[in-house]
């Protein structure tokens, strides 16, 4: 004699994650993986590929990547679960395919917070010297297992507080960068189109080079598909978060774009 399940008995039955976040929660995420100072860093070097142009290599990548954006939102839409690449390959391409995927995955989860733990001990050590460095990693390493042991709930309030933090770093800096420039050249000096368009030094060659590594700023907002078994009506909140985070990292170019028209110099060599 055998027995059989109802199909609405299995799905009842299967596990899964509770949906507690809401877009902006997505969105928040989103952002502080890809940080909204992520193009700081990458700057000076994307300066010098695109001869002056790293504020139209940025808008560029952004259309690039926002279009990479909307496909994972539209993945998302057709697969509402959590696992994000490993999923949409597994069950579209292969799953062994997607089993090297989910292994890959794994790895950058796995040295990504060791690399975020270091970078972070030695920042605060050369800060504060006189902590040992053994000690100071003891710390830095209890405090992040810590806070990720919370639930998802909790630390998407603490990605609120990190990206105010971070906004109001920026937003000084804005400030700063105002009233120097209108110091030194007056109003008129705030309004220059050279960071997006310099006739003199324009390379199409030098652009699509600049591109490429620009593109690098928007690296981690495909992080906001893994949550898509947390979120709230995944198959509208995931596409929207998408879009949203990968435009975000524009604002720096703004940050940028000031720092190119009042500091830079007139006449770089590159």
């Amino acid at each position: 004699m055998s027995t059989t399940t109802s199909p609405s008995v299995q799905a009842h039955d299967q596990p899964h994650l509770k949906r507690v976040l809401s877009l902006w929660d997505l969105v928040y995420y989103g952002i502080i993986l890809t940080s909204p100072i992520a193009a700081v860093p990458l700057f000076g070097e994307a300066q010098v590929l695109s001869h002056g142009h790293t504020v139209t290599t940025l808008l560029l990548g952004m259309v690039a990547m926002s279009v990479t954006a909307v496909s994972f939102g539209r993945m998302a839409n057709v697969y509402p679960s959590s696992g994000s690449v490993y999923s949409y390959i597994s069950k579209i391409l292969n799953p062994h395919v997607g089993f090297i995927l989910g292994w890959a995955m794994f790895l950058e989860y796995l040295f990504q917070p060791i690399q975020n733990s270091l970078y972070a001990v030695l920042a605060i050590h050369r800060m504060v010297p006189q902590i040992p460095f053994a000690i100071l990693a003891a710390v830095i390493v209890g405090v992040i297992t810590l806070l990720a042991i919370q639930g998802i709930k909790f630390n998407a309030r603490t990605n609120e507080v990190l990206l105010g933090f971070m906004l109001l770093v920026t937003a000084a800096f804005l400030f700063y960068a105002f009233r120097y420039i209108t110091t030194r050249g007056g109003a008129g000096a705030l309004f220059s189109l050279s960071p997006i368009y310099n006739p003199a030094t324009f390379d199409l060659r030098a652009l699509a080079a600049g591109t490429s590594f620009a593109a690098l700023v928007f690296i981690g907002f495909d992080g906001v598909s893994i949550l898509a078994e947390e979120v709230k009506n995944p198959k509208r909140n995931v596409l929207l978060a998408a879009v949203l985070v990968c435009v975000s990292p524009d604002f720096s170019a703004v940050c940028r774009f000031i720092w190119r028209s009042g500091f830079g110099p007139t006449t770089p060599r590159y």
